[in-house]
């Protein structure tokens, strides 16, 4: 597509750069070109990655609980005129301890503020407000972007911090320890070191916008790295269904291939080196292992097909949890007899209480004391130990259970490969290529972390009982299908060992 030329001064333009925008322009001047004059281009965000930012957003709003009198700039950023006029009355007025989402702009940037706490008679500190439980690199640019805004509209800072989640903290009910809850640590140094940097990447960022068409800079892993950018389908769409950014094993790799020249892995020449799960992408044809079929009849019948679903708050609902722990919410259990027959055992907590107790117990019921438990990947036996953990009554069955599992994950990565799975193993993409009738597409919920974003919703917001419901319905139909997708798989896998062992005997 061709880009239409841009105005030859970005002050003339009327161009605001933000915190986001300069973070965007960091990590590729081409995503912070097309967000400025090309939005339009951009993938909307999915269900997944709104989650995430409605998570952040409701965590700022109980950061705020811990600066008591702490007033906020209520003008959204639609009106930033508005908003920067509220924020210069609230730091005049000295009855004002906490300044929250204030406005600031200076060269050309404008910036929100999550806090600003008053420190003494006439400085202030920074406190930026992250969802996360560490902090990461990316914070410091952000913050010395904030920093340099700040200094420049005149504000005199005392420090600079950062406020993060404490997953080390333990909820015991009640109202929530905000102390606990909540860390702050002090990047005044190493914001410092940032800060001088700013200046000149600001002035190669505005030198790059008022260019007639965006940089030519190729998609590879830096589009991915801190965040996802929006304009990767864009970006991408030219390239060849077979292009050597889509072969396992990092980024080594792929820029390996890139410095020769190499643009599809067809291309990839005899000699280089290459792992075996990307020669097994490479020579893109379907390979059964010699080992398949006993390893899929190490099972036990009657065998259990086991699939969790949780969620991961990070403001903790339930008593003796913490920050981002998993609390499993439901579970699908297949169960197939050695004549062929199948059960099918669910449970979904609807209440907002801790489930874990009452999901236990009725797992224990369906999965009795005989047979194999098939589960795909360590998931299961995580979620499994964390309830032994939490459940000292349960404990000892729990373990029983424990020792039953039987990975399929493993099976497959070992002795199988499609050319539909791209070099993923994921059961998205593993069981459509096994199981052509069987796929994800007809649910109205396809990915984990959108079933645990529904059940939030459904259990802790949601008031009209028929969207409950629909939830619920939804909820269901995908941890059933998870647990049906092995059962299949399992079958598929044994039909396509048996037939290839029979014609290595005729």
């Amino acid at each position: 597509m061709a880009l239409p030329p841009e105005p030859l001064s970005l002050r003339s333009s009327g161009i605001r750069l933000s915190k986001s925008k300069f973070l965007s322009g960091l990590q590729c001047h081409k995503r912070l070109y097309l967000e400025i004059h090309h939005r339009e281009l951009a993938s909307e965000p999915d269900e997944q990655t709104q989650a995430i930012l409605d998570m952040g957003k409701a965590v700022g709003e109980e950061a705020r609980k811990r600066f008591p009198g702490g007033v906020l700039v209520e003008a959204d950023h639609l009106h930033p005129t508005e908003a920067l006029k509220q924020t210069a009355a609230l730091l005049g007025d000295p009855s004002v301890p906490a300044v929250f989402e204030g406005a600031f702009e200076f060269d050309q940037v404008l910036v929100r503020v999550d806090v600003l706490e008053k420190v003494g008679q006439n400085a202030w500190r920074l406190i930026e407000v992250k969802s996360s439980t560490r902090v990461k690199d990316v914070y410091l640019d952000d913050l010395a972007i904030q920093s340099h805004v700040l200094a420049g509209a005149g504000v005199t800072l005392a420090g600079v911090g950062l406020m993060h989640v404490n997953n080390q903290y333990v909820y015991h009910g009640g109202e929530l320890d905000l102390e606990q809850l909540f860390t702050v640590q002090d990047l005044t140094v190493q914001v410092a070191g940032r800060l001088v940097e700013v200046p000149s990447r600001l002035a190669a960022m505005k030198m790059m916008l008022v260019e007639p068409s965006a940089p030519a800079i190729e998609p590879d892993n830096h589009c991915h790295q801190p965040y996802d950018c929006p304009f990767w389908d864009y970006c991408a769409q030219g390239k060849p269904d077979r292009w050597i950014y889509h072969l396992p094993g990092g980024e080594r790799t792929f820029q390996q291939l890139a410095a020769q020249g190499i643009q599809t892995i067809d291309d990839i020449p005899s000699g280089f080196r290459l792992s075996i799960l990307q020669r097994r992408v490479k020579d893109n044809v379907e390979w059964i292992g010699p080992r398949l079929k006993a390893m899929l009849q190490t099972v036990c019948y009657p065998v259990h097909h086991l699939d969790f679903e949780t969620f991961m708050p990070a403001i903790p609902k339930f008593p003796l949890t913490r920050p981002y722990q998993t609390i499993p919410t439901q579970w699908s259990n297949h169960i197939e007899t050695e004549e062929g027959s199948v059960q099918h055992h669910e449970y979904l907590c609807g209440d907002p209480k801790d489930p874990r107790e009452e999901l236990a117990v009725r797992l224990l019921e369906s999965l009795g004391r005989e047979g194999s438990i098939c589960v795909y990947s360590a998931y299961e036996q995580a979620i499994l130990k964390s309830l032994a953990e939490t459940l000292p009554p349960l404990r000892r069955e729990l373990e029983q259970v424990l020792a039953r599992l039987w990975d399929l994950l493993p099976v497959i990565q070992e002795q199988y490969y499609h050319p539909e799975f791209g070099g993923s193993f994921s059961i998205k993409l593993v069981l459509p290529a096994l199981v052509p009738s069987l796929d994800y597409g007809d649910l109205d919920i396809q990915e984990g972390g959108v079933a645990a974003q529904r059940y939030y919703r459904m259990v802790f917001e949601e008031t009209d009982w028929v969207e409950k419901e629909r939830i619920r319905e939804a909820l269901l139909n995908y941890c059933r299908r998870d647990s049906l997708a092995m059962l299949e798989l399992r079958r598929a896998l044994f039909s396509k060992a048996s037939a290839s062992e029979g014609r290595a005997t005729r």
